[in-house]
């Protein structure tokens, strides 16, 4: 399957968690203060919700400064690891098996954006995840400052790094904070997960 065709791998892989429990996973990245901590309770409140849609107000958040790891229960149980933006020089110590992997960016701050891109490079360019699937997430979309999706991907030339990049790379705009996009999320976790049985 091409890269960047919009479609997610069949397969997926188990890590080992602390405690010898194996459990699917995702790996969730990003920047700091780029939402990662509010999309992991969003998920968890769609997925444990009564069926409404309407979330309600955000949830309060603090920056992560270490990792945590969160259980979304659909279909299957998926365990995202969420890994804090100031551990980035450290996030190769987590790729492990890695076979999916969330990359969040803030759709309504340009003057991270380049920070993000060199983060994104890095991602891609990481024997360990040769063979993750990929879900580039651009959040924030609610706010009013926000680039599209377009201007975004021809700031980093996404493109270019689609063509060149071993992984199947999938975008999506999202909202964290208003619940916009997540379905398609959840759709995408489950979707890498088909082929772990």
């Amino acid at each position: 399957m091409r890269a960047g065709d919009g479609r997610a791998l069949r397969r997926g892989a188990e890590l080992r968690v602390p405690g010898g429990v194996k459990d699917r996973m995702c790996l969730l990245l990003g920047a700091t203060g780029v939402g990662k901590t509010l999309l992991v309770k969003r998920l968890q409140e769609v997925t444990s919700g009564d069926g409404k849609g309407d979330l309600g107000e955000p949830p309060p958040t603090r920056p992560t400064v270490g990792t945590n790891l969160t259980d979304i229960v659909a279909q299957r149980k998926i365990t995202i690891r969420e890994l804090g933006g100031c551990m980035g020089p450290i996030w190769s110590s987590y790729y492990g098996n890695c076979r999916s992997l969330l990359f969040m960016i803030d759709a309504s701050n340009p003057t991270q954006l380049s920070a993000s891109c060199v983060q994104l490079l890095g991602l891609l360019s990481a024997e360990q995840l040769a063979e993750a699937s990929v879900l580039i997430l651009f959040n924030k979309i609610d706010l009013p400052c926000y680039m599209s999706t377009e201007e975004m991907k021809s700031l980093i030339r996404l493109p270019d790094i689609i063509a060149c990049a071993k992984q199947d790379i999938t975008t999506a705009e999202i909202s964290a904070r208003k619940g916009i996009g997540l379905a398609g999320v959840l759709d995408w976790l489950q979707a890498t997960r088909r082929g772990d049985g």
